[in-house]
């Protein structure tokens, strides 16, 4: 495999130097070109980085998942069924009988067990999709239980609504890991977190084989697994930073896929002909918070003027064209309770109107925070920077690394902020961070968006609160989407868009889907 890896990066270098040369990849190898830069750790309790869920969903199984062809269906995958007793609180999964690991162990209760015990004891970023539930470190050996070999069950705290319990699950850091593989690299309790940052312990489709960060990761088909065998036998990512260097990759056929090219790249990739393009929305809200500690934006006839001076459809067109779709809901479109309204587009004498109703018809200075990283939030800033001016609002630009953006965000510092969110799970209760808050004071507990931007709500906090236990879904969905429309002409966000995933890549690729959210881009039926 060294040899191999050797032979496609020399092959690499010269496609930067001679475009005319066309390679060819291997017929049973797949070979991407995009930036996963990102990835930290590849353990399933302690990742959080978009890259990396997208390879621990295709090295691991969660007892269920998101389809991710229709988002309102659970799919069974370590589980074939599962019920909730009738008060809510004990919920019981049998597993697929004849399941095994990549070392050959055979998957059982007790993994699961195990697995979500670490997710709790590890206490790292994602555990509170389990504290969530009311399993914690220090209740979890009363709350999980391995029945028998194929029977899980455990107890949440309350009767939560069936459909969110589920939908947590599906989050890949609920990934079912070898229990007996990670007890043997254990290390000081642990519970092999040190090994599994740069290892697996999976049952899914295909076997990491190796990871060099920022350079390549290599995955190998998995003969076992339960959903029969992968059709490639290898996939390769190759880390390519740069989106000219992904085109020429792909134009010279070094690579199969190119995941990161701007609309341009794509139109000139169109033009030449002989390549296909796919895209699919994601889960992921870029929009603007406005912090109610500034006297101006506690009003809230100045929010909804800033809402109107926003040039959605001229940004959609120009710099957002083909990577970003309008949505000024807190919700995506693929979620229960979404509902498409977007009743703002750009009105100067609308926005001159609501000033003036607020006393400031004369303007005033604003500042936006946003990190330099991302040529498209400039645009939007620059953008609103001169439709502010035409009202008689002065905006400041603070272009700052992402660290500094974020943590004037985070200690509520900011006029403005733009940025974005990605959800943790397909369900509606991920996105109340918009809308719950209820603690408004300097230091709670909690730190939802809503609070970052100083703002509370009681009566709304509570509406989201009784959604989380809502057990009649088309009740939950007709809750969310009366909040949506009760929250957007009130809230501190000015919601903008939402992110389309896009990739351009061989017409001899077959299968290739982009799932909605990064776990669920899925290799184990693509062909070539």
């Amino acid at each position: 495999m060294k040899k191999f890896l050797a032979a496609l990066a020399i092959g690499a270098g010269l496609a930067l130097t001679m475009p005319a040369a066309h390679a060819a990849t291997p017929d049973d190898t797949l070979i991407e070109a995009w930036r996963f830069d990102d990835m930290i750790s590849l353990d399933p309790a302690e990742m959080y980085e978009i890259s990396t869920y997208e390879l621990v969903g295709n090295v691991y199984v969660t007892l269920v998942s998101i389809d991710p062809h229709d988002t309102s269906h659970i799919l069974p995958r370590v589980a074939e069924s599962w019920s909730a007793s009738d008060d809510g609180l004990t919920y019981t999964f049998k597993l697929r009988a004849g399941q095994k690991f990549h070392s050959g162990n055979a998957l059982t209760a007790a993994d699961v067990v195990y697995s979500f015990q670490r997710l709790a004891a590890l206490d790292l970023a994602p555990a509170f999709l389990i504290t969530d539930l009311g399993i914690s470190k220090e209740n979890m050996n009363d709350t999980l239980k391995a029945v028998d070999d194929l029977t899980f069950q455990f107890k949440v705290d309350k009767p939560y609504a069936p459909s969110y319990v589920i939908n947590v699950l599906s989050a890949s850091n609920f990934a079912i890991v070898d229990s007996k593989l990670l007890k043997s690299h254990e290390t000081n309790g642990d519970w092999g977190n040190g090994w599994l940052k740069t290892n697996s312990a999976g049952s899914g489709p295909f076997i990491l084989k190796s990871w060099k960060p920022d350079e390549t990761l290599v995955l190998e088909a998995n003969p076992d697994y339960y959903g029969g065998k992968p059709k490639l036998k290898r996939i390769v990512w190759r880390n390519i930073a740069e989106e000219s260097a992904q085109r020429l990759l792909l134009e010279s056929g070094d690579v199969d896929i190119a995941r990161n090219l701007s609309a341009d790249q794509l139109d000139g990739l169109r033009k030449k002909g002989g390549f296909e393009v796919t895209s699919t929305p994601q889960s992921t809200s870029l929009y603007i918070g406005m912090n109610l500690k500034n006297k101006y934006l506690a009003d809230p006839k100045v929010r909804e003027a800033i809402r109107y001076l926003v040039d959605y459809q001229g940004l959609e067109k120009t710099a957002l064209r083909e990577r970003y779709v309008t949505n000024q809901t807190f919700l995506p479109s693929s979620f229960l309770g979404y509902v498409d309204s977007n009743p703002y587009k750009l009105d100067v004498a609308k926005a001159k109107s609501l000033l003036a109703e607020a006393g400031y018809a004369d303007g005033f200075e604003l500042s936006i925070d946003l990190a330099s990283t991302f040529q498209e939030r400039m645009d939007i800033a620059q953008s609103l920077q001169g439709t502010l001016a035409q009202v008689g609002i002065k905006l400041k630009i603070l272009s700052e690394d992402a660290k500094t953006a974020l943590t004037n965000y985070r200690a509520r510092k900011h006029d403005l902020y733009l940025g974005t969110w990605g959800v943790d799970y397909f369900d509606p209760n991920t996105n109340m961070v918009f809308v719950a808050n209820s603690d408004n004071s300097d230091d709670p507990a909690s730190k939802p968006l809503s609070w970052r931007n100083s703002w509370i709500d009681p009566d709304m906090t509570a509406k989201a609160q009784a959604l989380l236990m809502e057990r009649d879904d088309a009740k939950r969905k007709t809750g969310y989407q009366d909040l949506i429309k009760a929250w957007q002409p009130v809230s501190p966000f000015a919601m903008l868009y939402q992110e389309v995933q896009v990739a351009a890549y061989l017409p001899k690729v077959k299968n290739f889907f982009l799932g909605p959210s990064a776990e669920t881009t899925l290799y184990l039926d693509v062909s070539k």
